[in-house]
């Protein structure tokens, strides 16, 4: 198992602060970093451009696969999308992975004056525009006659590295989420997963993989995780108490309650030992990656405990 780290765009990043984590993300030899594509989660601050953000990534370093989990197909035309990630692709040397989602936050799509459609539409939305960067990102000029986007005669031009850019798809649904993963993903991610509700999604996409005739094996699993995570008592209270502040959390509430609800909906949430141990019910199951939340930008505490105490733990799992 791999641990990477993963950052909400959203939340007051700022220029020197990105560049300062992908150094810190190279430095401590993290295999990946991705970063949310959202224009506001709750109150406005700081929201860096999130593909604007992975060419200066692609310039910066050198070793870590990097993306968005997941730019929403509401945002941009699928052909910007599919445009800009093969270039991405050239740039960084084959590290870029291109997630992908329906989109979710209603109230940003609102302030910015991005339609909204129903979420039927979004998922129809989302399945036509991969097939139009697949189509893009192929051998020869482009035709797509699709529901939604078209494409007539099109060379998108430079090719990806590859052939194709990775694609991960982020969510659990069963019916629309997990079926798209069947059919286009290179890699399924999805947060806060308890063992116990992995391996029931895993059973899921595994009947969706046999409908369509596609070995499950060929898709990566991994997971994004909110964790509560210290090597200590008194280290993980504090990071407890930081993030109850971020969530507003009742009052009264103390950090061991809040880790006990925390557990409950399937963040990690522990010491050492017990992270360890949860990371290991995962790896068991199929689990290849768990990229950790760095929340506090201002602090490099987290990101070089998982290097030092988590990762070389759970590398050999």
């Amino acid at each position: 198992m791999r641990i990477g780290l993963m950052v909400e765009g959203q939340n007051g990043l700022t220029w020197e602060r990105w560049l300062h984590i992908l150094r810190l993300a190279e430095r401590l030899q993290f295999p990946s970093l991705f970063r949310s594509d959202h224009f506001f989660i709750g109150p406005q601050q700081d929201s860096l451009e999130a593909f604007l953000s992975f060419a200066v990534a692609a310039h910066e370093t050198s070793t870590i696969r990097f993306g968005p989990m997941v730019t929403p197909v509401t945002f941009r035309s699928p052909v910007d999308v599919g445009r800009m990630a093969a270039q991405i692709d050239v740039l960084s040397e084959a590290r870029f992975v291109l997630g992908l989602g329906a989109g979710w936050n209603e109230a940003e799509h609102k302030a910015y004056g991005v339609p909204f459609p129903p979420i039927r539409e979004r998922f129809d939305r989302l399945d036509d525009a991969i097939g139009l960067m697949r189509a893009l990102w192929g051998a020869g000029p482009a035709d797509h006659a699709g529901p939604f986007y078209q494409l007539a005669g099109a060379q998108c031009l430079p090719k990806p590295t590859r052939g194709a850019v990775p694609i991960l798809i982020g969510g659990g649904g069963e019916k629309r989420t997990l079926k798209l993963v069947a059919k286009y993903a290179d890699e399924w991610n999805g947060v806060n997963l308890t063992p116990e509700t992995f391996k029931a999604k895993l059973a899921v996409l595994e009947r969706h993989c046999e409908a369509i005739g596609r070995d499950p094996a060929t898709i990566a699993k991994s997971m994004m995780a909110f964790a509560l995570v210290g090597p200590d008592e008194r280290a993980l209270d504090a990071a407890t108490t930081r993030l109850m502040g971020m969530f507003g959390a009742p009052a009264g509430t103390t950090p061991a309650q809040f880790r006990a609800g925390a557990k409950q909906r399937g963040m990690l949430a522990g010491t050492t030992d017990e992270v360890v141990d949860q990371l290991g019910r995962l790896a068991r199951l199929g689990m290849s990656e768990v990229q950790f939340q760095h929340f506090d930008f201002q602090s490099d505490a987290v990101p070089e405990y998982l290097a030092a105490e988590i990762a070389p733990r759970v590398r050999g799992l």
